[in-house]
């Protein structure tokens, strides 16, 4: 799951369009970016595969200190409690935004996602094994409906966000099957291929997430309406 992340955010920030965007937008992308960094320093271990889709072009062999249950939740939860330094309710949507993560990841994940970090037991129901490519259309789809609710929402509180929900709509058509940039990086010799992998991984999330919250903030007022 990638730009679908994104589109839970839009959905979820679109309930609250007047609060700071930074505790949904980056809280959607926390897991990742952590993967990204943990992948770079070796904590977490992943191997190239061109065998493996829809877009990933590796394997997931060891992902237990972000996107095990229980750090999803660590993670999830020190996230909340910083964004209570600026209130309560951000706070909730923060922590409710960082877990939405896990929560999208576990039908796609080819049961890699661990209980606890090193644990037996491992979660995922695998829909990016069982369908290959059509897993990419399955989550454009969830990306078309969300960010049309998010759009939606916007505008009945009086902004427009055709921008924002068109970065969603392109990160979505950029991460493809056929055009994935990690199906090139996944040909690369080791180490950089984990490396390049890593890095593209935590980037992937951090900048598009800091683009959409300035466009959020940038965003126009939608006109009002005038009946004669």
């Amino acid at each position: 799951m990638y730009a679908g992340h994104f589109a839970i955010g839009l959905a979820l920030q679109s309930r609250i369009p007047r609060q700071p965007a930074w505790p949904v937008l980056l809280g959607v992308g926390l897991l990742d970016m952590l993967n990204g960094l943990f992948i770079v320093l070796g904590w977490d271990q992943v191997s190239p595969n061109l065998a493996a889709g829809p877009y990933l072009y590796f394997d997931l062999r060891f992902i237990d200190w972000d996107h095990s249950l229980l750090a999803a939740g660590l993670w999830s939860g020190a996230w909340g409690l910083l964004c209570w330094r600026r209130s309560r309710a951000l706070a909730a949507w923060g922590l409710v935004a960082a877990l939405s993560h896990w929560v999208a990841d576990w039908p796609v994940h080819n049961h890699d996602l661990a209980l606890f970090p090193f644990s037996d037991q491992h979660m995922g129901a695998g829909l990016w094994g069982q369908l290959g490519p059509w897993a990419w259309w399955l989550e454009g789809g969830l990306v078309l409906g969300l960010i049309g609710l998010a759009w939606q929402q916007a505008r009945l509180r009086g902004a427009d966000w055709r921008w924002p929900c068109a970065l969603v709509a392109a990160l979505w058509l950029g991460l493809n099957p056929w055009l994935s940039p990690m199906r090139w990086m996944a040909a690369w010799p080791e180490p950089w291929a984990h490396l390049g992998h890593g890095t593209l991984v935590g980037l992937g999330f951090l900048l598009p997430g800091l683009v959409l919250m300035a466009l959020l903030t940038r965003a126009p007022s939608v006109p009002e309406q005038h009946t004669p």
